[in-house]
């Protein structure tokens, strides 16, 4: 079972990166959208991932990490944990450096897949609520 390490958590916190967060759309009742204004907030850049590829907090959309162009540090899974084992899988095909399965995102079998690729692994946890208890 995966355990959250918690210098991971800080690490991926507090340096700036790229995150491309798959399920950022513009409707701000969804936890997506007030996650990622806190990423922001945070010195990070944010990277909407979502088919209907709409700007976001004034950042281009893209339809799927593989259109995303550059780097990414980070991949936000913002979907139904039925549906994280694939993004996981591209996040691991595009070269990202980690995910972050949000809270109530659990795919143990993509963890493990990410983490024997190299990759840092958050799962089942919220930046927002992760940055906040650090006094963030």
């Amino acid at each position: 079972m995966h355990t959250n390490d918690p210098a991971v958590v800080d690490r991926l916190l507090r340096t700036p990166g790229r995150w491309a967060v798959v399920g950022l759309s513009t409707n701000t009742a969804r936890a997506a959208y007030g996650v990622a204004t806190y990423v922001q907030h945070l010195g990070h850049t944010v990277v909407p991932v979502h088919p209907a590829a709409e700007t976001v907090h004034g950042e281009r959309g893209y339809a799927s990490l593989a259109d995303v162009p550059g780097e990414i540090d980070v991949v936000d899974v913002f979907v139904n944990s039925r549906l994280a084992g694939a993004v996981v899988d591209d996040a691991i095909a595009r070269g990202a450096r980690a995910v972050w399965l949000q809270l109530g995102v659990v795919d143990e079998a993509a963890a493990a897949r990410a983490a024997e690729a190299g990759l840092d692994v958050v799962m089942d946890a919220c930046p927002a609520i992760e940055g906040r208890a650090r006094g963030w």
